[in-house]
């Protein structure tokens, strides 16, 4: 798949195809629902299939400080789509300009001239333009003026003891955020993660027989509630069960909240490497012992816990 940043920088071959439009937090199951569609229609029409998205998230520059967690990097959102079968990713920079775009501006100038778009393929929940003043139906609208058809999706659905919940980005942040990490990765279709560079820590768990890898994650990065957790190590096209620590370490007083793991069966200098951990169940809340012994014995039965939740993932 091919990206670029900027919709006045889309190559003119990759003009005139299908394309689908949002920031796709996750590539959730309802996300590559719509985006799937996209990228059919496109092979049938002989087109290519071309999704649009933004950087940073749009919340941010609309209204400051309330950036949301990412559920993915824009890195990893674009492998996710690739793995679908798009051809072409546009990253848009979202500034403060391109958010007063009306919605027939939107329409006209970026659907319709800069991309000459010949279907457009949305969630039933789209909105655009500037204050969202667009929806489907005025898309459609738009598009039967402009010369591009519209097909608006309806959303998927989990079916939960508390009713029917759309799966969708905001849901899925907040099971990560509650530590439900087996509810996200259901919405997400796969394991949720958190990416990141191996720092140096206090060395304290070397001393103890559980050297960590301590994970300097990325901005905004959506970090699972403080807990130990199963899951696992990815670096380099390496894959190793791991148990993850989220949280102060309450029981040498810390006060940074820390990102870190132990590798299962490694033993290596993992010092500046680019690393992500999955996550696969929450295995316990954090603790704080009274004394060192009976936290290294806590630690060897989340081990065995991790081996155990690993083995068939």
């Amino acid at each position: 798949m091919r990206w670029w940043r900027g919709l006045d920088n889309t190559p003119v071959d990759w003009r005139g195809g299908v394309v689908t439009i949002g920031f796709f937090d996750g590539v959730h199951v309802g996300h590559r629902k719509i985006i799937g569609l996209a990228v059919e229609r496109a092979r049938a029409l002989g087109v290519p299939s071309l999704v649009l998205t933004f950087d940073p998230h749009p919340a941010e520059v609309v209204r400051p400080g309330s950036h949301p967690a990412l559920l993915t990097t824009l890195e990893f959102k674009a492998e996710l789509l690739g793995a679908i079968g798009v051809d072409a990713l546009c990253v848009q920079p979202f500034t403060l300009e391109f958010s007063e775009f009306t919605a027939d501006e939107f329409a006209a100038k970026i659907l319709a001239e800069t991309l000459r778009a010949r279907v457009v393929v949305v969630g039933r929940n789209f909105t655009y333009g500037h204050r969202a003043a667009g929806r489907v139906d005025t898309l459609v609208h738009a598009g039967a003026e402009l010369g591009f058809e519209v097909e608006g999706m309806s959303l998927l659905s989990d079916d939960e003891p508390r009713g029917e919940v759309v799966v969708s980005s905001t849901h899925i942040r907040a099971q990560v955020a509650e530590g439900d990490v087996a509810g996200a990765a259901h919405g997400l279709g796969r394991l949720h993660r958190v990416e990141g560079v191996v720092v140096h820590g206090d060395a304290r768990g070397r001393t103890i027989g559980y050297p960590t890898a301590n994970l300097r994650v990325t901005p905004w990065a959506a970090i699972p509630a403080d807990g130990v957790y199963a899951g696992f190590a990815c670096w380099q096209g390496r894959r190793q069960p791991a148990a993850i620590s989220i949280g102060t370490n309450p029981t040498f007083a810390g006060r940074e909240r820390r990102v870190e793991a132990f590798l299962l069966d490694f033993d290596g200098d993992l010092y500046g490497e680019y690393m992500a951990f999955e996550f696969v169940a929450r295995l316990r809340p954090t603790l704080r012992f009274d004394s060192v012994e009976e936290l290294v014995r806590q630690m060897a039965l989340d081990v065995e816990a991790t081996r155990t939740a690993t083995t068939s993932t």
